[in-house]
């Protein structure tokens, strides 16, 4: 379809809501009525040849006492779905009173097949007739949406009776879901607090096809895939996938055909999604897109996927989804009982690895629910997901977090790491980053990571959409594929060892030294009977003479008393004391240390401790029954460019002319007061 023509098309419709609804919403709710009417315009046109055989086959059906009629009326349709109303819509533009309209809209919009109807209640369309027919503006819309001005309908209309003149082209299932992509993106930019929420940037998700079909392009063959987004939105990264994924394997000579997947919790934005596919002709694949949260309720528990594209919630709380999957009343021990698969594991030696991240923000818990999906396949699965820096650095070694990631690197599972520049998303200026996954690793990944910091890599926009203000253009696209691809060592290309993001996180204890002091009064209150400090202060007092009290063990051996007593007289008759004799195997709290220790250190946490502790603290130690495996990714680390220092001299003539300009005020301000 021509593009003068797309434009002008989504102008009409953006026109009815500034004509028909202004008075009547706010601009942040025009899309409460436009999309859904074009929904239902659109389906409407598509019913409209084949409405008198599906009322027919109806009326049979009824007289036959036939319940479920709509899988047949639908066969009728030749449409994934139908409408058994007496109705068209242009049938409701002439009505004598407004609540006549409003019943014979009300019985037009029930006569929708199942399918339509759920899309119609996530819309919570029907809560907009009664504002409409109060401020008395349904059948103007309705009238809008009929114009001989506007064609939605797959056939063309034309300038004279015996068609040879087209006046409005035919508008396909793949240009009316250009049309309402292009629809909900106008509206996102009108509400740019929400639009990041369900809406990733075109030029973003390009990316993400990008890196996720073209390693594998010379490994498409003749066949059906599926592709998965489990926090999906408004299906567009779907979309994007489906025609990316068409284009390549037509470039090359195969033919394919691609099952969609999603899941989306929002109720609208899942309306949105299911309704694009069936304007795109896509009845089958609208089935395919679940409601509900992925988290707590996977919507394809049993399934797997050859490719996965997501851009979950980041920095959002999932604690809802927490007190749904445990099973127990504890708050605090709600994480513990969850013990959903894709988020437990179990290490070579039979070890539970708990992945559940804090309850403040369940992004990784979307990138586990994907590998738990991924195909055990020649081609294997491949993934793309959108993150903050949270996902990669945040949380200690033991942490949900850091277990996430061992898992992930470990398994080899994490192919390359991108970094995208700030400013990137419409409801958000943080940095973010784009996880690439493939359990199929080509021989030279293996046991690698590669980091790409692109955050340089931006073209600015003329106008910011929301936090948005600059976007891939294709020729950056193109670059940081042929980065990836390439896997070339640069400034902003590194490859490193899975082992280079591993450390072992240890406690080092030191000894706790202690003098006595026996003289010292314990309080009456110590202990509750006055005969237990009685003897216990007889205790202290019969000790030996050569008892030494620079050493607690010695001490607490002479006095004979139980070892309850002793902790609750300790801390009455002593100082820590660093020339007293160490009390063996009780380590000094205060003095306790933890230290990072890479898996790349030569000789491991023996030679850290031989050449980083011991020569300044000979009587450390490791509790090793405390020591943790950790993982983390900084981008920082590997990409921080310190600035240049000034030139001395240059500093100097700036600080010259400062002080002449100084001078100068002041002589002009002394010329003032005089």
């Amino acid at each position: 379809m021509d593009n003068q023509i797309h434009n002008a098309i989504v102008s009409f419709i953006w026109g009815i809501a500034d004509d028909c609804l202004r008075d009547v919403y706010v601009r942040g709710k025009y899309r409460d009525v436009i999309l859904p009417m074009t929904v239902i315009r659109r389906l409407d046109v598509l019913l409209e040849d084949t409405k008198d055989a599906v009322l027919d086959l109806k009326k049979q059906l009824t007289e036959a006492k036939i319940d479920n009629q709509y899988p047949a009326l639908c066969h009728a349709a030749g449409q994934a779905f139908c409408n058994a109303s007496p109705f068209r819509l242009r049938d409701l533009t002439s009505r004598p009173t407004k609540q006549k309209l409003k019943a014979d809209f009300e019985a037009y919009l029930d006569g929708f097949s199942p399918n339509v109807q759920e899309i119609l209640d996530k819309f919570k369309f029907r809560n907009q007739i009664d504002t409409m027919i109060e401020a008395d503006i349904l059948g103007a819309v309705i009238e809008k949406f009929i114009s001989p001005d506007i064609n939605l309908s797959p056939n063309p209309i034309y300038k004279d009776d015996e068609k040879t003149m087209i006046r409005l082209p035919g508008l396909d299932n793949h240009g009316m879901g250009t049309i309402f992509e292009e629809l909900i993106r106008r509206f996102n930019e009108e509400n740019n607090e929400e639009a990041g929420e369900h809406w990733t940037p075109r030029d973003v998700v390009e990316l993400m096809a990008d890196l996720v079909f073209l390693p594998v392009s010379d490994k498409i063959t003749d066949a059906t895939y599926s592709c998965y987004d489990g926090a999906c939105g408004t299906g567009g990264m779907l979309t994007v996938a489906q025609d990316r994924l068409m284009k390549l394997a037509s470039d090359r000579g195969k033919s394919v055909s691609i099952h969609l997947f999603g899941q989306e919790v929002n109720p609208e934005t899942y309306a949105i999604a299911k309704a694009d596919l069936l304007l795109k002709g896509d009845g089958a694949q609208a089935e395919h897109i679940s409601y509900g949260s992925t988290l707590s309720l996977d919507g394809n528990a049993t399934r797997q996927f050859d490719f996965m594209l997501s851009n979950p919630p980041y920095g959002k709380s999932w604690k809802t989804d927490a007190e749904k999957m445990a099973s127990g009343e504890d708050e605090k021990k709600k994480k513990k009982e969850i013990l959903d698969t894709r988020f437990n594991t179990y290490l070579p030696g039979g070890e539970n690895l708990s992945m559940i991240p804090r309850s403040s923000d369940g992004q990784l818990l979307f990138l586990l629910n994907n590998v738990s999906k991924m195909k055990d396949t020649p081609l294997g699965s491949r993934i793309a997901e959108v993150h903050n820096g949270s996902s990669i650095f945040t949380g200690d070694a033991g942490s949900g977090e850091s277990n996430a990631r061992r898992y992930m690197v470990e398994n080899d599972l994490v192919e390359a790491i991108i970094a995208v520049p700030e400013n990137m998303f419409y409801n958000t200026g943080i940095g973010t980053f784009i996880w690439i996954l493939s359990n199929r690793k080509e021989e030279r990944r293996k046991g690698k990571i590669q980091l790409i910091d692109a955050t340089g890599m931006k073209s600015p926009l003329r106008k910011n959409m929301g936090k948005k203000n600059c976007e891939f253009t294709e020729e950056i696209r193109r670059e940081i594929v042929r980065i990836f691809l390439d896997m070339d060592e640069s400034e902003v290309s590194k490859v490193f060892r899975n082992e280079d993001f591993a450390y072992w996180s240890i406690v080092v204890e030191r000894p706790l030294h202690l003098r006595i002091f026996p003289e010292r009064e314990i309080p009456a209150g110590t202990f509750k009977k006055a005969a237990d400090l009685s003897e216990v202060q007889k205790a202290i007092a019969n000790i030996p003479q050569d008892t030494p009290l620079d050493d607690w063990t010695a001490f607490a051996k002479a006095t004979k008393l139980k070892a309850a007593a002793l902790k609750k007289i300790r801390p009455f008759i002593t100082e820590k004391d660093e020339t007293a004799k160490p009390i063996e195997g009780e380590p000094d709290v205060e003095l306790r240390d933890t230290e990072n220790v890479p898996f790349t250190y030569e000789g491991g946490i023996d030679a850290f401790m031989k050449n980083e502790v011991l020569t300044y603290a000979p009587d450390a130690w490791v509790d090793e029954s405390r020591t943790q495996i950790g993982y983390e990714i900084s981008f920082t680390k590997y990409f921080y460019k310190p600035k240049e220092l000034r030139e001395m001299d240059e500093i100097l003539v700036d600080l010259a002319a400062l002080e002449k300009e100084a001078d100068g005020m002041m002589a002009e301000i002394m010329r003032g007061i005089g």
